[in-house]
């Protein structure tokens, strides 16, 4: 069974920096891609960065210069910086790992960003 434990979402001021970190425990095939969607009230979830095994990131235009996603493989973990935050980055943040061709996603963490 694998298992995506999302942390690090909150309150933060227009401007200011928040750093996500998933945990994917279970067994998984190495050569996998991770990431994380975004879904704001309203509207459909959105691909925000992905990350593959070999290195190979993806951005949303939206985010790009302001993200920065990382993965751990030692640790089984994927992060995302996130500075220069936005009210319309307003979301709840979801992990996902793409693995051969089944998709898992973790229950998300709420960002809000706001004066």
């Amino acid at each position: 069974q694998v298992h995506l434990v999302e942390s690090g979402g909150g309150l933060v001021q227009p401007g200011g920096s928040l750093r996500l970190s998933c945990a994917v425990s279970g067994t998984v095939f190495r050569i996998n891609t991770m990431g994380w969607y975004r879904q704001a009230p309203g509207k459909q979830r959105e691909l925000v960065a992905t990350v593959t095994t070999g290195g190979s990131t993806n951005y949303a235009d939206s985010v790009k210069g302001r993200f920065t996603i990382s993965r751990d493989d030692a640790k089984n973990t994927v992060s995302v910086q996130m500075n220069n935050l936005k009210p319309e980055d307003t979301a709840v943040y979801y992990c996902v790992l793409k693995v051969l061709l089944q998709t898992y996603w973790g229950q998300g963490t709420q960002v809000t960003v706001s004066s």
